[in-house]
């Protein structure tokens, strides 16, 4: 019988739907928040901080203030695009969350792409 199932992208790959090297944890939030860099803008705020080991670990935090469930969710698969598509453009390892703000809610993909890119540079992530 063949197999219904895709071939499982490598660990760490940004092509997987559920990313296996997020930041899921409270305690690893915190850290970030207390000992990262931050980088605000309009849209987003930027907590980063760089890691030993190569690749990128992604949180992304959207109060419910922001919006209801869709809008969030929307807001979320934005970034991790965003990620995914210039995430081979960052030096080293960093981990990384992104903090979105209420207008981020309205904002179409480019200005978030545009904003989450100039704060990458203003952090001085991208090679």
């Amino acid at each position: 019988m063949r197999s219904m199932h895709k071939a499982a992208s490598p660990p760490g790959s940004w092509k997987s739907l559920k990313n296996p090297l997020s930041i899921k944890e409270n305690y690893e939030f915190r850290r970030l928040y207390r000992k990262g860099k931050s980088a605000a803008g309009r849209l987003f705020i930027l907590y980063a901080r760089p890691r030993q080991v190569p690749g990128l670990r992604l949180g992304i935090t959207v109060s419910v203030k922001v919006g209801g469930a869709v809008i969030r969710n929307r807001i979320r698969r934005r970034v991790r695009d965003v990620f995914r598509r210039h995430g081979s453009e960052l030096k080293g390892g960093y981990d990384v969350i992104a903090v979105a703000r209420g207008a981020s809610a309205e904002a179409d993909f480019s200005p978030m792409e545009e904003e989450l890119c100039r704060l990458m540079d203003k952090l001085e992530m991208r090679a």
